[in-house]
């Protein structure tokens, strides 16, 4: 009777310490699991910081390259330059979502597009002297768009092991401002006469453009060095400003409104940045 209870007792002891390792092991694997999915979780946010060059050719065959043409034959001397080139600094921020799906935002500033002569120039419309003409055009906005990884995505840390080829379009809001001569002869489109004080001409537009990329991996501090064509379509069709009646004010390089100027600065860009990508 006594070996029995004995036996009893040790198989109750095996099978509640069998419980306890099986039940240890279920717990660290239980915890093993729950860390894993919040690591795969967390990996699988990836974005970038960027700042980037770019370099729009604009479209020779333009209104303002009209007005500078025009203007030059009203000088003595002087000789007004087309648009050519445009010199863009910009910040861009993007997210990475289903591997090969990206989302940006961008914010960009032109350097001043135009010309500034320097000296004294007899301006025939006025019958005066004109000191320092200048005719330069600032530029300003954001853009958003989508891109696609078609080869080698980033991985879902960020990195790289070769070239990344990838396309995409953007979407953009942008603001122009026109600052010409004080002595400028301006057309008054409710009067249709000049008008000689001169503001500066402003306007507003969205824009569109499609683009084609690569990145590639620097191997220094984790940089990604980006390159870009693309195609951007921007054309301000209100150039204008606006007098104490409220009467629209223009610029003309033909002297009546069918001449009127407005900034056609579509062309093709490319663009060269520098990214670092962050992932958590």
């Amino acid at each position: 009777m006594r070996s029995r209870t004995l036996l009893l007792v040790a198989a109750l002891t095996f099978l509640l310490a069998s419980t306890a390792v099986c039940g240890s092991d279920s717990e660290e694997e239980f915890v093993k699991k729950y860390f894993g999915k919040i690591e795969k979780k967390h990996a699988q946010k990836l974005g970038w910081l960027s700042g980037y060059f770019s370099l729009n050719r604009i479209n020779r065959d333009n209104d303002y390259n009209k007005f500078a043409s025009f203007e030059t034959t009203n000088f003595t001397d002087a000789t007004l330059s087309w648009l050519g080139e445009a010199k863009i600094f910009g910040l861009d921020m993007g997210l990475v979502f289903h591997r090969r799906f990206a989302w940006n935002i961008s914010l960009e500033y032109w350097l001043k597009i135009g010309q500034s002569l320097e000296g004294t120039y007899f301006y025939v419309p006025t019958g005066t002297y004109v000191e320092n003409p200048t005719s330069e055009v600032t530029v300003y906005g954001a853009s958003t768009g989508l891109q696609y990884y078609f080869w080698n995505p980033p991985s879902a840390k960020g990195e790289f092991d070769k070239l990344a080829l990838r396309g995409g379009a953007n979407v953009g809001f942008y603001k122009a401002k026109w600052e010409v001569w004080d002595e400028y002869q301006n057309l008054n489109l409710s009067t249709n006469s000049p008008d000689v004080s001169t503001a500066s001409f402003e306007d507003q537009a969205v824009s569109f453009s499609a683009l084609i990329g690569v990145d590639y991996p620097t191997g220094i501090f984790d940089f990604v060095l980006g390159v870009d064509f693309s195609y951007q379509y921007l054309n301000f069709d209100n150039v204008a400003w606006y007098n104490e009646d409220d009467e629209e004010i223009i610029a003309t390089y033909t002297g009546t409104s069918d001449g009127r100027v407005n900034l056609g600065l579509s062309g093709f860009r490319g663009k060269i940045e520098i990214k670092h990508f962050v992932s958590w």
